[in-house]
């Protein structure tokens, strides 16, 4: 089983060990025994960057393996990774600003069902609950925006083996995904609209 790294560090670059490189159509199939890269899931787009120097194209999760799909071969034993900043650090800020959005319209009385945090198509949405309130954008840009300007801080936990992200004073949901260290690393979060099909609110939203 791969060990994320990225579950307990936010360091960008990591000496590791390569265990397989095999050819996959037009790439090829590396698996590390350790990795920062984050694959696609939970809501969040894969990690990408170098292995050596081979681009990571994509990275996925599989049963018991996080692979990762790079351009060129990588030879086996200990090697440099490094993870794109710049596309980490706007993914790690989506994340984040979705879990604060769930945490504040369930504080209204609605209950998150899923998230997206991709660019461009950042929403959260939630079924209404017994007590589900009245909700709009402006209420629930001014409460994350309070939060942000708090600068709560980033709290991790365990909880029966599972891995929790909290902020402050704010419950902790189970999470494999990449958060900002404190809440002003958010920058800016715009809540853009809101929706309703069949009962269920989405809140789409983004970060500058």
């Amino acid at each position: 089983m791969t060990l994320r790294l990225f579950f307990h560090s936010d360091d960008l670059k990591a000496n590791v060990e390569v265990l397989d490189c095999t050819p996959y159509e037009n790439e090829f199939a590396v698996v590390l025994r350790a990795t920062l890269f984050h694959p696609q899931g939970g809501g969040q787009p894969w990690d990408t960057g170098w292995i050596g120097e081979s681009q990571v194209l994509r990275v996925v999760q599989d049963p018991d393996r996080i692979i990762h799909f790079v351009d060129h071969p990588v030879k086996l034993g200990m090697t440099l990774i490094r993870v794109d900043e710049q596309r980490r650090r706007f993914n790690t800020r989506m994340h984040s600003a979705g879990h604060l959005i769930g945490h504040f319209v369930q504080a209204m009385g609605w209950m998150p069902t899923k998230a997206h945090h991709w660019p461009d198509e950042g929403r959260v949405q939630f079924k209404p609950g017994d007590s589900a309130q009245e909700v709009d954008a402006q209420t629930i840009q001014y409460g994350i925006t309070q939060w942000i300007a708090h600068d709560l801080p980033r709290l991790t936990s365990l909880r029966e083996g599972a891995r929790e992200i909290g902020f402050g004073e704010l419950p902790a949901y189970g999470c494999g995904g990449t958060h900002v260290r404190s809440l002003k690393d958010l920058g800016t979060v715009t809540i853009a609209s809101l929706s309703q099909k069949k009962g269920a609110l989405s809140v789409h939203y983004s970060v500058d």
